[in-house]
């Protein structure tokens, strides 16, 4: 055909096919996002639906599923009352001040008398308040530029309300869906392949998800509990913009420590150092003693290769896709570990009988 002969035609059919594939999943992965973290909820809520499910009467999941849901908005519902309106007033007082307070860096340095100060302390304060008084134009114009976000952003609530029902239909009929799912392949080496392939990602989603929570929880409680001994402003506020960026691999634990050090610093603290100190300490503790204690081994991935796909997740889909991309990078070791390594024969030395 054409001087092409037929192996090189389905070669070539077969990269068009997939650069098509790819474009198109490229143009809907808004979608792709919204279903992906519906799942990785999904399996933030299966340990308790699966425990409620085996001691309720009946067949069907949905008695469990309701009871699950309940729960959930009950929590919420508390945790709003009792958090959320702390840090609401908070954020309303920082927004309130925050022109002032930037002004007020502004002037807050005069040049050095005498002998100059060489001390940590001095250090790091001069360091804070000089980035805060560089960049303080450019955080007053990003205020109403964040704010068009914000109303921009509430044209995709649907996909928010969408979340929590597709990890509904996903508790309800996962097993359907992944019995559907094998019967596509045939009976043998395939399937078998298949389903090892989503028992290993099943384990893996449901233990990443339990630790994601137990990082977030843990990191609320640290910012609050020390921001509020030693008398630093806002500290609920700061605890609670931590709970949120702790399930964002790298970029949100710098991005909670920076917001913590700017809002302070702004707010006049004469503390930072011991800040500073804090969050060296507890970025230790949590990345080397709670993080390996709570993660699944399946999440042991190079950081080169989570840097990397911490850049090309927020490339693809933005904060979403850097949530999302360590599963993803293990969701690509796990496959690989299950079709490619096992497929490459070892050759085994005969050992000497002498």
């Amino acid at each position: 055909m054409l001087g092409i002969d037929r192996r090189t035609a389905r070669i070539t059919w077969t990269v068009v096919l997939i650069l098509l594939l790819l474009g198109i999943l490229y143009r809907i992965r808004e979608t792709l996002l919204v279903f992906a973290i519906a799942l990785l909820l999904a399996y933030l809520l299966w340990p308790l639906v699966e425990y409620l499910d085996r001691r309720l009467p009946g067949r069907s999941r949905t008695p469990a599923l309701a009871i699950v849901y309940l729960v959930l908005v009950g929590i919420l519902t508390i945790i709003g009352f009792a958090i959320g309106s702390r840090v609401i007033a908070e954020a309303s007082a920082l927004a309130g001040r925050l022109p002032d307070l930037i002004s007020r860096i502004q002037h807050a340095m005069p040049p050095p008398v005498g002998p100059v100060d060489h001390s940590v302390k001095f250090t790091v304060l001069s360091t804070v308040r000089k980035q805060v008084t560089e960049h303080s134009r450019e955080l007053l114009a990003l205020l109403p530029e964040a704010g068009l976000k914000i109303v921009s952003a509430a044209g995709r609530l649907v996909f928010i309300v969408l979340v929590p029902i597709l990890s509904f239909f996903f508790l309800k009929d996962g097993g359907e869906m992944r019995r559907s799912l094998l019967e596509i392949f045939n009976d043998g080496e395939q399937r078998e392949k298949v389903q090892g392939i989503l028992a290993d990602l099943h384990v893996l989603l449901a233990q990443y998800m339990r630790a994601l929570v137990v990082l977030a929880a843990s990191s609320f409680l640290a910012y609050a509990i020390f921001l509020s001994l030693i008398g630093a402003p806002y500290a609920i506020l700061l605890a609670a913009v931590a709970f949120p960026l702790e399930f964002i691999p790298l970029v949100g634990p710098l991005t909670a420590a920076g917001i913590a050090l700017l809002v302070t610093g702004l707010s006049g603290f004469h503390h930072l150092l011991w800040i500073v100190v804090f969050i060296i300490c507890f970025r230790f503790f949590q990345d080397y003693v709670v993080s390996p204690q709570v993660m699944s081994a399946g999440m042991e991935i190079h950081p080169l290769a989570v840097i990397f796909g911490v850049l090309a997740g927020a490339a693809i889909g933005g904060v979403a896709g850097t949530f999302l991309s360590v599963p993803v990078l293990a969701t690509l070791r796990i496959i690989y570990r299950r079709s490619v390594r096992r497929a490459i024969v070892v050759p085994v030395e005969p050992q000497s009988t002498t």
